[in-house]
């Protein structure tokens, strides 16, 4: 055992941790979550106690549902002036309790290494945030401290029963689909995967915001579930008699009805493989739920399924379904070309979205990371956006949806991986949340890339005020006077314009290459006002109106056109 005395108050240079001091807190919530999704380490973020802490809720959030190791070290008022409703002062610990997995409050300074050790394992053992709050007097504190180790906490493949079990539907079904989540790059599981997937002949979609969760050239690789996702994966699963759920707790809304139908197969059996006992069987009816490490869990049904002595039932039709997936992928692919390259009526010098979309996928380099925003625009993204390599590589603010999440977490991601090329995606609207960020990356010498897509409007808003309430626009119109990529020039990064679709695949290159030089840009691309499908249909409906004053606003049926009219 080693025993120190040293002041808990330390520089953090002199501890060997780099610093990065951004504009605005919530952002430094992003970047500690884009960090530690990528690089698999703890992200960490700190800030002056009240106001400071009180604006990390939002990205602590976005990190709880996306399962990302963040520790919050949240200072507060002195003990001695604490409930006097002093400076800065506010009651921090209920703000975070449904978004932790754990709170440790350091009631006395002796206990600071003893708590903060458990924010550190708790967090990467349990998969989320965790939060250690320190009165600001302590910090200030010398005693004896014994320095834990770190625990790691191994897991299993899951309880025997259950793996057998599901070996039992494996072996019986006969048009199985694998569901594959985030756990699968959070544990390295694309190989086994991909095995269990050509043993089964199964095909593999993805979940909402995980198009990275399997390589896209993966022979079984159907695509991504959830809005404007893969139809070969939608339809793949719709005609399933067994879903094998890995590494996901099958979101609600990530299986929400998309292109007008439902196609989540409420008629199949289930396997839900997944490391939080918690989420197994919450949001959808599971046969078998395993609770375990998915790369053990997998790999054990597949030494069950080689060892089995007959055959299995999805080998029977083996041929017949490999057919009908080629079918399917073929016909998705000629469907998304034709919606990216199909004629609308907008004005003639911006770009459709969807063609601006097609030129950024032609143009992201092998190994690149790209943070979505929320948003119509970023939200369609989720046709285009594939990754051939395994490992993590996309970042979303998952089903938290809040504004203001992509450059942050490309920051987070670059300083990870500086290696890698990260890309932002977002809307104008959003982009107003975090365009003081291009500082930092200028100040702490982080190369990003963001794409702004200029339409002048908030986009999901606006489709939601088009369909049911008759193109009365309210709050969701934006007038920009300026141009975003002046302003990133303003702040000594490289901003570049496009208003032709040709523009765009040569701009996001040079910005490849700008970042390989150290160098920050954006990519302003001016786009039509062209919406895609409603966000949340199963959020919204024709209004009724009671007051007499009102009556000349009620919509009987939705918008024919489904687009702005000031298109």
């Amino acid at each position: 055992k080693q025993w120190y005395q040293r002041r808990v108050a330390i520089t953090a240079g002199e501890a060997g941790i780099r610093f990065l001091a951004v504009q605005h807190e919530q952002n430094a919530a992003h970047m500690a979550d884009g960090y530690a999704r990528i690089s698999g380490k703890h992200g960490v973020c700190t800030a002056q106690n009240g106001p400071g802490i009180t604006n990390f809720v939002t990205g602590i959030a976005a990190a709880y549902w996306a399962h990302s190791p963040v520790v919050v070290m949240s200072p507060e008022a002195a003990t001695l002036t604490k409930g006097h409703g002093g400076f800065q002062e506010v009651d921090q610990l209920p703000l975070f309790e449904p978004i932790t997995k754990y709170q440790g409050h350091v009631n006395n300074p002796l206990r600071m290494a003893e708590i903060t050790n458990n924010a550190f394992d708790i967090a990467m053992s349990e998969r989320g945030p965790t939060q250690i709050n320190v009165p600001r007097d302590f910090f200030y504190h010398e005693g004896m401290y014994q320095i834990p180790a770190p625990s790691v906490i191994e897991k299993g493949a899951g309880g025997p029963k259950s793996i057998l079990a599901a070996v039992e539907l494996l072996k019986h079904a006969k048009n199985p689909v694998i569901l594959a989540g985030g756990g699968i790059t959070m544990a390295g599981a694309e190989d086994e995967v991909s095995e269990l997937a050509a043993l089964l002949s199964a095909p593999i979609a993805v979940t909402y915001l995980h198009n990275d969760a399997m390589p896209a050239d993966d022979p079984f690789y159907a695509g991504s579930l959830g809005y404007q996702g893969s139809q070969a994966a939608m339809y793949s699963l719709r005609d399933a008699d067994l879903v094998i759920a890995l590494g996901t707790r099958l979101s609600p809304f990530g299986t929400l009805p998309q292109y007008g139908e439902p196609y989540y197969p409420t008629g199949a059996k289930v396997i839900q493989v997944e490391a939080d006992g918690r989420r197994i069987g919450t949001s959808k009816k599971v046969d078998v739920g395993i609770c375990g490490d998915v790369k053990l869990a997998a790999q054990e049904m597949i030494d069950a399924i080689k060892a089995n002595d007959g055959p299995i039932a999805s080998d029977e039709n083996k041929a017949e379904r490999l057919e009908k997936f080629a079918t399917l992928k073929a016909e998705w692919k000629a469907k998304l070309d034709n919606i990216t390259h199909e004629d609308v009526e907008a004005c003639t010098n911006r770009i459709r979205p969807r063609q601006a979309l097609r030129a950024l996928e032609e143009g992201l380099v092998p190994g690149s990371i790209v943070a979505t925003d929320i948003g119509n625009i970023c939200s369609v993204s989720n046709s285009y956006l594939k990754f051939n390599h395994k490992g993590p590589s996309m970042l979303a603010a998952m089903t938290f949806g809040n504004c203001g999440y992509s450059l942050p977490a490309a920051m987070g991601a670059k300083v990870a991986a500086p290696h890698r090329n990260c890309v932002a995606y977002v809307g104008d609207g959003a982009w107003g949340m975090q365009l003081n960020e291009i500082m930092t990356c200028i100040r702490e010498k982080i190369p990003t890339t963001a794409v702004v897509f200029n339409n002048g409007q908030w986009g999901a808003e606006k489709k939601n005020q088009v369909i049911w309430f008759g193109d009365r626009y309210v709050g969701s119109q934006l007038d920009n006077p300026w141009s975003y990529a002046e302003i990133a020039r303003s702040m000594a990064a490289e901003g570049i314009t496009c208003t032709h679709v040709d523009q765009v695949t040569d701009a996001l290159k040079q910005a490849t290459k700008n970042q390989e030089e150290g160098k920050t840009t954006v990519i302003e691309v001016m786009v039509t006002k062209e919406l895609g499908d409603p966000f949340r249909r199963d959020a919204m409906k024709l209004p009724v109106r009671h007051l007499e004053k009102y009556k000349g606003t009620v919509q009987t049926t939705e918008s024919e056109s489904g687009q702005p009219t000031d298109l």
